[in-house]
């Protein structure tokens, strides 16, 4: 907030957005936070991202029918150095940001947790790959026009894509039977149980290594199982805008409220620009 209270004190270009004359101060930073603070409260960002929503579907862009989940490691504003033992007997550190040498020891959610972000967890994004302070970040996408429907910031837990899909879809309002692409962390026989329970035809991924997956002929052999497959890849896009044009590739705030409050916003921005360039593009 600070920091864009300073930039908004010289950059035009801010000022014309918000219809400011040249001379006219910025904002105070305390009272910009506080504002930030009643948004968390009265949960605007989740009422203009549903905003957003309507006015697509008022120029009938949404299906009611095809949607995509998929979910993103989003890492926290935290560093590796305040993942401490959650008992305190952990090695003493002095000074501000002293070297800390993590060989040896072992480094679990359920033994060790952030002083400086409580709820991020140490995850990683597959075998091999380094292990981070994240949160879990969840998008349901229709597959008409790639719009997003729904947007979710957890914690990252292993089952957090799962039970944040089964969140999602429970906001669906008003819609019959309708297919789920995913890919293959989608592939277990409880939540594609679930799935059924909810009236929603599961086309995800098939995971066969090492053991049977719970999508079956009777789903596969449908021409749209292939559709929602080919369709379901475009939901990176909407990952990729996120992290480089929102400016999600480290996140800003602490806490999954403050960065859900980032996450709907951001969203609801790629929204605009992607049904600004279909009116554009109808075609």
């Amino acid at each position: 907030e600070r920091q864009f209270c300073e930039r908004l004190q010289y950059d035009l270009l801010f000022k014309w957005f918000l219809d400011l004359n040249i001379m006219d101060p910025a904002f105070d930073p305390s009272t910009f936070s506080k504002n930030k603070t009643r948004l968390l409260d009265h949960e605007v960002s989740g009422q203009f991202f549903q905003e957003v929503l309507a006015e697509a579907q008022r120029r009938h862009l949404l299906s009611d029918e095809h949607f995509t989940v998929d979910g993103t490691l989003l890492e926290s504003w935290a560093s590796l150095k305040s993942f401490r033992p959650k008992d305190g007997k952990g090695p003493k550190r002095g000074g501000r940001n002293p070297e800390v040498d993590f060989r040896g020891e072992e480094r679990k959610n359920n033994s060790h947790a952030s002083t400086t972000d409580p709820e991020a967890r140490l995850a990683r994004k597959g075998p091999g790959k380094e292990a981070k302070l994240c949160f879990a970040g969840h998008v349901l996408m229709e597959n008409r026009n790639g719009l997003a429907v729904g947007v979710l910031v957890t914690e990252a837990t292993g089952r957090a894509e799962r039970q944040a899909a089964v969140n999602l879809l429970s906001r669906l309002r008003g819609v019959g039977r309708v297919t789920l692409g995913g890919d293959k962390n989608y592939d277990t026989r409880a939540f594609v149980a679930r799935c059924r329970e909810m009236k929603v035809t599961p086309h995800v991924a098939q995971n066969t290594k090492s053991r049977s997956s719970a999508i079956d002929g009777r789903t596969t052999r449908h021409p749209g199982y292939a559709i929602s497959q080919r369709v379901r890849k475009r939901v990176e896009e909407i990952f990729g805008w996120t992290k480089t044009v929102g400016g999600g590739r480290k996140l800003r705030y602490i806490g999954v409220a403050r960065n859900q409050l980032w996450a709907d916003l951001t969203v609801a921005a790629y929204n605009l620009v992607r049904m600004a360039k279909l009116a554009l593009n109808p075609g």
